[in-house]
């Protein structure tokens, strides 16, 4: 069974198809790209699998519970994970708090446990405080824990919402643009920190536009253009189809 399973996915706005009967699996240790050209539906698919947004027909599901209709937090609770387009890390608070942040959804102690200072309550901080540690670490972030995350260069904020997303303890992480504004080395430390996450069990689903990171780190790849599932299939397969490079890849590929 695929951890992950989008049948005829469809979302409109009016009268604009911003997705169109898509359709696709993604099985427990992959990694997948979902790619296409500005405008293809990619992060409109997202927000669909993570309950940001509800489908005008279709569905997905996760490890054969459906995700449709669920709101993000559940999805989250559920084992889905994701990163955002544009980098939401919180500048004013040190890279720990922002890890944090991401084991809300973890959080067992109810309120009048927190507010008592309860044992439960006393119990799960020092676990929060283990997991985001251990995270950071494994991340190579652990030195500056306790910076302000608004002094962090554009690559370390992208791993410091990774961090935040992997908090979560999920079992698929949704990866949008993760690659977006990083350079080579950056760009390659990402690589290999993808790679990690999925070797300590946790399958990644992203969209990207650098075609290099792409081809280099995928097992798979999806290509949407205008809403619609053109391909899908192995990185090489993909670079020779005649309608992909028409459609997306252009002269990148010559």
């Amino acid at each position: 069974m695929p951890i992950l399973s989008v049948e005829n996915l469809s979302k409109s706005f009016g009268g604009l198809d911003a997705l169109q009967d898509v359709t696709f699996s993604v099985y427990q240790g992959q990694i997948k790209a979902v790619i296409g050209p500005n405008g293809a539906g990619k992060t409109t698919l997202f927000n669909l699998i993570a309950g940001s947004y509800r489908p005008t027909s279709g569905r997905a599901s996760f490890s054969g519970e459906e995700l449709t209709g669920r709101t993000p937090h559940t999805i989250c609770r559920m084992g889905v994970a994701r990163t955002f387009q544009h980098s939401l890390v919180f500048d004013d608070m040190t890279m720990l708090e922002n890890v944090l942040v991401g084991r809300h959804s973890r959080t067992k102690a109810g309120i009048l446990s927190a507010t008592l200072t309860l044992p439960r309550h006393r119990a799960e901080e020092k676990e929060d405080l283990e997991v985001a540690h251990e995270i950071l670490r494994r991340l190579g972030l652990d030195e500056r824990a306790d910076e302000v995350a608004g002094n962090m260069p554009m690559g370390e904020r992208h791993l410091l919402e990774i961090a935040r997303a992997l908090a979560a303890e999920p079992k698929l992480l949704l990866l949008d643009e993760p690659a977006a504004g990083l350079n080579e080395e950056e760009t390659a430390r990402l690589g290999d920190t993808v790679r990690r996450i999925r070797a300590d069990g946790v399958t990644v689903l992203l969209v990207e536009h650098d075609m290099t990171f792409v081809m280099d780190i995928s097992d798979e790849v999806v290509v949407l253009d205008y809403g619609r599932k053109i391909a899908e299939g192995p990185p090489l397969m993909i670079l020779e189809n005649e309608e992909v490079i028409k459609a997306y890849l252009g002269e990148e590929l010559n």
